[in-house]
């Protein structure tokens, strides 16, 4: 379960709020294995990998 959380800007040192859904929205965006941009035509589970294309190929080849 993500929760809001307050983070500081590494370029200007701000404090800032990463809310739980751009948590979410972020997580179902990034690829587990490499953390490329991952597009998948499901709605991402929590507790579950999401990969892109090539990771996605590589571990069915497996």
């Amino acid at each position: 379960m993500y929760e809001d959380k307050t983070l500081r800007c590494k370029d200007c040192g701000k404090e800032f709020v990463f809310t739980a859904g751009e948590q979410e929205f972020y997580a179902s965006k990034v690829c587990d294995a490499c953390g490329g941009e991952a597009t998948v035509p499901f709605e991402p589970t929590e507790g579950r990998p999401v990969y892109c294309s090539e990771c996605f190929e590589k571990m069915k080849s497996n």
